[in-house]
């Protein structure tokens, strides 16, 4: 079968499609065979290399995606060959403390599909049953490929970190990426005040159709004194905060007494300065967040199958031109999800 690995770090020349073995279905596993893959900024960070983690390569990229079950071990209940699936993209070990508690992205043997193992980028995915969920009959492969992880991520950014209310304001940074346009869906359905930032006028339609209801040009060098403008003394109640040191100085002055930055994302730098003053002054808090439990993801996904959160699928791939669709990515050119099909 035909999969997307990386057998070092670097750019989009590392990317290879590769001929390897077929999965071989064992008693407890299930065989998926893949019908569309999206890509996250995370299949970035991988490629490139993450700074103190080590990974095992050659590495099976992708952590989101959507087939047909193809096997079935035989001590597997609740699953049927020819059943239309995605994949929930978390890896844990299900017996410690945390993962008994339901807060499976605090386990210490946490994972991601595509990052600490082989991803979903083949023609074939030899799944745990646990990481499978039924596919929404509404939508097509290309779609339901692209909103596992950026819905699960930011649901569990603003609605379990965060704690986003009904009325409050919320800065969505980068909306038309794959988790700000998830972000700004669920902080609609919220019932909050949606303000964002794109990178051109093309990006900023986009974000109104999402529901944003004001969006600002990231090259407007005014852009942080018109959001101030617009919220007065009070300030923003909570930023959803992934670009990282470019935008961070702006997201602390932004923000009101009381407010919260959550963060799932450093894409334009890891390094930045705090006042620890203003933070306890105001009563701030400044949140991570990484994933999200199985509560989470069912709670995602039914939303989902009832149709109050949306695809929206920018350029579909095919497997052989992944190189391209890193490239769209890494150049943000693409408004929602860049998706390869196999």
């Amino acid at each position: 079968m035909k999969a997307v690995r990386i057998h070092r770090h670097g750019g989009p020349e590392v990317l290879s499609v590769d001929e390897v073995p077929r999965p071989v279905c064992p008693r407890d596993k299930v065989l998926v065979q893949m019908k569309a893959a999206a890509l996250n900024h995370l299949d970035i960070w991988v490629r490139n290399g993450l700074p103190g983690l080590q990974l095992d390569l050659p590495l099976v990229l992708g952590s989101d995606g959507a087939g047909i079950i193809s096997e079935v071990g035989q001590s597997v209940k609740g699953r049927s060959v020819g059943e239309r699936v995605v994949i929930q993209p978390n890896r844990f070990c299900g017996n410690c403390e945390q993962c008994l508690a339901g807060r499976q992205n605090y386990c210490e043997k946490f994972g991601i599909v595509g990052e600490t193992e082989n991803g979903v980028q083949c023609e074939y995915y030899l799944a745990d049953p646990v990481n499978l969920y039924p596919m929404a009959d509404h939508l097509s492969f290309p779609e339901a490929a692209s909103m596992q992880l950026v819905f699960l991520t930011a649901h569990q950014m603003l609605v379990k970190r965060a704690a986003l209310k009904a009325g409050e304001t919320v800065l969505i940074y980068g909306a038309t990426s794959g988790v700000g346009s998830a972000a700004i869906q669920i902080a609609k359905d919220l019932g909050a005040r949606v303000i964002s930032t794109v990178g051109s006028e093309e990006k900023r339609n986009f974000a109104l159709e999402l529901g944003a209801g004001h969006v600002f040009l990231h090259s407007d060098e005014q852009w942080s004194l018109k959001v101030k403008e617009l919220v007065g003394r009070k300030g923003v109640d909570v930023i959803f905060e992934h670009p990282g040191a470019a935008t961070w100085s702006q997201s602390l002055r932004l923000l009101g007494r009381g407010g919260r930055i959550v963060t799932c994302g450093a894409t334009t730098g890891h390094g930045v300065n705090l006042d620890l003053r203003h933070l306890f002054m105001k009563q701030q808090s400044i949140l991570g967040s990484t994933m999200s439990d199985l509560d989470t993801f069912a709670k995602v996904m039914d939303k989902i199958h009832a149709k109050k959160y949306q695809p929206y699928v920018d350029r579909i791939f095919p497997l052989q031109d992944v190189r391209e669709a890193h490239e769209r990515i890494e150049n943000r050119e693409q408004m929602g999800k860049v998706v390869l099909v196999l």
